[in-house]
Parts: C-alpha cells; structure tokens; sequence
C-alpha cells in the first residue's frame, strides 16, 4: 500500500501516512458536556507517530446537541477536558482536529436549554431520534430560526473555534454532514426558506460559509476543514439537485484554501452501510472536478479500497470509523496486513470502557499500546 502509507501535507502540516481516524460520536463526555480521562485514553490508544486525528462531533452552541454524552465547547468549563486529550495525542506524535457541530432539529426538548423546541431552518416534519436519559426517542419536532437568531449561531461557532486553541487542537473540522444543521440549510427537503437563507444554492449555503468565515478568522483558512454529505439521507435528508448543490459548495469552498474538504461516501446512510448502493467512489470523484484541494474520503473503506482511491487521485486520504473503534493500532495493522477486531455495534453509543478502550492491539511485539 504505497500510496496509503506515503507522507502527506494537510494545511501547515506533513502527516507520516494516511490512515485518519474519522470523527466517531461515542457518547462518553461526563457531566457538562466534559470530555474525562476516559475520552483521552481512547484517542490516544489510536495515536501513532505522525498521524492524523478528528474528535468527535462537538457542540458549538448550548442548543446544539443531539447526543447525552456528547462533548461540547460552547462553555469555558469544558476547555480542561479536552485539553487532557489533545495533550495525550500530542505525547504520541499525532495531531487532532476539532469537529464542531450543531444538531440543529435533530434534537429532542430534554437536551434543550430549559426545555425548549430545538431550531431548524423549517418547520417541517421529519422523523429521526435523539439520545436522552430515556435512551432513544423521537426528536422533538423543531421551530424555524428567525433571521437574525443567525449571527448568534455562527458566533457559537466562532467561540466555539477560539477555546479549541484553547484546548489544544491543531485545526477545526465544521460538520455540514449527517443532517445536522448546516445539512439542513443546504438541502431543499429541509430548507424552505424565503429569506437570505433560503432558495438558491448561495443562499442555503450562506450559513455554511458565513461559519467557515469565521472560523478562519481565528485559525487562519490552512488549518480549517469542512465535511460534507452529498448523498447523506440520514435524518430525513433530500434535494431535488444534489449535484448541482454540492459541486456549487464545494467550488465555494474551494475559494478559502482550506486545510483539507472531508467528504462521506454514498453507500453510508447514517452510520451503515448500505449494500443496495453503487460501491464506486461517485461522490468523490464527482467533487474533484471543482475541488483541486486535499480531499480526505470517509464511508466503509478497508485497505485496499482506501488505496484504490488515493492512486485514483479522487481523494488524498482516506478516514476510518469502525475499523478505528475496534483496532486502535489500525494504521499498522494496514500497512502490515495483519487481521483486525471485529467491532461489537452496540457499544458503539455511550457507556463504558467496553466497546471503547477494552480492544486489544495486535500481539506481535512489533506492537505496542
């Protein structure tokens, strides 16, 4: 695998290869939405010497999540946490991006400020469930954003961006994927705006850029990323032109010199792989014809079809999820051809050690935790 184990450049930085650690909601934040000693365990057991990480899904905004147990960092009192990550990556050679999110309807009232509706650009009914103290239930159906409710929420993200330097990390990911909030104001199945926000594809993708905007003015454009969905169904998801849609976003994006574009592949809905799906890489290689820059590819790769899409020049690193929860020694264990973990699905959301910091590395001396 030449390819896959070849250096690269991402941003300001060079990377030893290029087996990325997806960004994994796992649902093991303490009280506060604080990372613990827990969380910085997991992501350093997944550290080698020149890698590249993305945290998990992390709230930008007290109203934003969609998860008991996610991490956020819309608070000072959750900087502390993270820090103990990002230091503990740091100690094994790698380096580790914030993902920053906003659940937007894909939320439930119990996980609301006093108790309130969660926002959406619409108000459309859609289905979808969110994870409270009573486990999985329904979202709650949410209320529309007002226009000028908008600034605040791409200063959430702003804020949010800024006690990540914080915290430590060496760049920001904003999650426009999974039917989350920036998803939202793309799609046209979600979005049926009539103001700035709403209608063409520059006006539903104004929060997207408006929040990247102002990322960058914190971190600089080479040390910021944004992920996409083009195919994503998850949460009830649709537009009537895809194509056009997210070639426009990306040849946008394209414009700001970003550290890399993250893209999920079609044949993942949500977290599963759909087999009923075309298995070629279309969303990438559809996306590279209007972004010339580093793109990293996520959705169900294993070895040797992450360096099939790398040599193909459609993506220039590949990043894996649950390969990653089960082998935290993954990048070897690919470069070696050695066998992996099978990964236990229900400990993917929430819980303890098991499932999470339990899986072991490979026995070969040559290995070492």
């Amino acid at each position: 695998m030449s390819k896959l184990f070849s250096t690269v450049k991402v941003g300001p930085y060079e990377f030893a290869h290029r087996v990325v650690l997806a960004p994994l909601t796992r649902m093991r934040a303490e009280e506060g939405a604080r990372p613990g000693r827990l969380m910085a365990g997991y992501y350093a057991q997944r550290t080698s010497p020149g890698a590249l990480l993305i945290g998990e899904a992390t709230i930008s905004a007290a109203n934003g999540n969609g998860y008991l147990g996610a991490p956020g960092l819309y608070d000072d009192s959750q900087i502390a946490g993270w820090r103990e990550v990002t230091d503990a990556v740091h100690a094994k050679g790698g380096k580790i991006f914030l993902q920053l999110y906003h659940a937007g309807r894909q939320s439930n009232a119990e996980l609301q400020p006093g108790g309130g509706r969660p926002v959406g650009p619409s108000e459309i009914e859609h289905g979808g469930v969110a994870y409270t103290n009573a486990g999985w239930v329904p979202n709650t159906p949410n209320r529309a954003l007002e226009t000028h409710e908008i600034a605040g929420i791409v200063e959430g993200f702003r804020t949010a961006a800024q006690r990540g330097v914080q915290a430590g990390f060496d760049g920001v990911e904003l999650h426009g994927a999974n039917g989350y909030l920036f998803d939202q104001f793309l799609q046209d199945g979600s979005n049926k705006r009539t103001d700035a926000y709403g209608g063409s594809f520059e006006n539903r993708a104004r929060l997207l850029m408006e929040a990247t905007r102002a990322v960058i003015s914190v971190w600089g454009s080479d040390k910021v990323a944004v992920r996409l969905g083009p195919s994503g169904a998850f949460g009830d998801m649709s537009d009537s032109d895809p194509v056009g849609l997210f070639t426009y976003v990306a040849s946008e994006l394209a414009k700001l010199d970003l550290a890399y574009l993250h893209l999920i592949e079609p044949r993942i809905v949500g977290n599963v792989e759909d087999e009923s799906r075309d298995q070629e890489p279309v969303a990438t290689r559809t996306i590279r014809q209007h972004y010339a820059g580093t793109i990293i590819a996520a959705g169900g790769f294993k070895g040797d079809s992450a360096e099939a899409i790398i040599a193909a020049g459609d993506a220039d690193l590949v990043a894996f999820g649950r390969d990653f929860i089960a082998n935290p020694d993954l990048p070897e264990r690919l470069r070696r051809n050695l066998p992996l973990n099978a990964y236990d699905r229900p400990t993917f959301f929430g819980g303890t050690e098991v499932g999470y910091t339990d899986y072991p590395f490979h026995a070969d001396e040559a290995v070492t935790a």
